[in-house]
């Protein structure tokens, strides 16, 4: 009996060392260690046997189980290495060729300017508003003096979706949102954002553009706090060089109003194509709140008083980068926006 366990050993040995694969591994220990292989049965057969010649026999039966499981563990560990190296070579990723850069970003100069002139402001104080692009004609029109069938609504053709609602033509709107929300308290804010008006689409127009205005209400608030603000506003965006000068014109909602030059900062004042050969160019309007809007919004006109200005994002843009195209700023034309990265 212990010849023919050892001769299964053997075998068996010799199978595992001969397996190739983990299949083939497979097969051989169901051969040498099944319940039914030639190994196992020898149990069956130890029924005739003695009390001691059972003890012996299974002794050599268990050593020989033993002796063939740890040569199957072994031989498995290392075909399944052999695996594991195989899939790694075939799926081997070259790791010394260069990355996929993404792209850098490219700032549009519409916002570069937004954020531009919001930092300005915000270093001098001014908090930001932000309102809805969709308005009531009570905050679009009439809490800033333009009531309806007013000759003054004619100057913003206007993109109505109903009787009552519209899309904002200017930033206006917000302040009155900030002034009912101040109740008679003051104010210090800008309010930046897109606005809307049924306009030509040309080099110089467009339905839809960007305005930055501003709004300031206290006591004893006056036209020389609005000139000066707009002159340090004016030397931070286009230089320590520039003057500013202040023209009568007419807006409903401010009285006095005025337009607003800064000296040409491509000639220096003394005329150019930009300028058009007068010095100055035209860069946005302003004026004292008109006592009317002030009462209409919740605020004494007697004791509080206030100015507000406004600012078109593009035409700033258009003068600081040489664009000759408004509708340059909304084609997303990637030769256009790739002359801004890095700004």
């Amino acid at each position: 009996m212990e010849q023919r366990i050892k001769a299964i050993v053997e075998a068996g040995l010799n199978a595992i060392k001969n397996a190739l694969t983990l299949e083939e591994l497979l097969e051989v220990r169901n051969l040498y260690l099944a319940k039914k292989s030639e190994l196992m049965g020898l149990f069956g057969q130890m029924k005739d046997l003695s009390v001691e010649e059972k003890k012996s026999v299974g002794a050599w039966i268990n050593e020989a189980r033993e002796t063939l499981t740890q040569a199957l563990e072994q031989k498995k560990v290392g075909l399944e290495k052999e695996v594991l190296q195989k899939k790694l070579s075939q799926e081997a990723i070259d790791i010394t060729l260069p990355g996929r850069g993404l792209p850098i970003k490219t700032a549009h100069p519409f916002f570069l300017i937004q954020e531009e002139i919001s930092d300005i402001f915000v270093s001098m104080g001014y908090a930001i508003a932000e309102g809805p692009e969709v308005e009531s004609d009570h905050y679009n029109f009439e809490l800033l003096n333009i009531p309806k069938d007013h000759p003054a609504r004619d100057m913003q053709d206007s993109l109505y979706m109903d009787d009552n609602t519209l899309l904002r033509t200017h930033t206006s709107p917000v302040q009155a949102h900030v002034m009912e929300a101040a109740k008679g308290q003051p104010v210090r804010v800008i309010c930046p954002g897109k606005v809307y008006r049924r306009d030509e689409d040309d080099a110089t127009h467009s339905h839809q553009f960007g305005q930055i205005e501003g709004l300031v209400i206290g006591e004893h608030v006056t036209l020389g706090h609005l000139k000066d603000t707009l002159l340090v506003f004016a030397k931070k965006l286009f230089g320590e060089k520039r003057d500013i000068r202040l023209r009568p014109s007419f807006f409903p909602f401010t009285e006095p109003s005025v337009e607003i030059d800064v000296s040409c900062f491509s000639c220096g004042g003394q005329g150019c194509s930009i300028c058009k050969g007068s010095g100055w160019i035209e860069i946005l309007g302003g004026g004292m709140v008109h006592p009317r809007v002030l009462t209409m919004n919740g605020y004494d006109e007697k004791s509080m008083t206030g100015f507000a200005f406004g600012i078109g994002i593009e035409r700033v843009a258009m003068l600081r980068y040489g664009i000759d195209d408004i509708r340059k700023f909304y084609q997303n034309d990637l030769r256009f926006l790739k002359q801004f990265q890095g700004r």
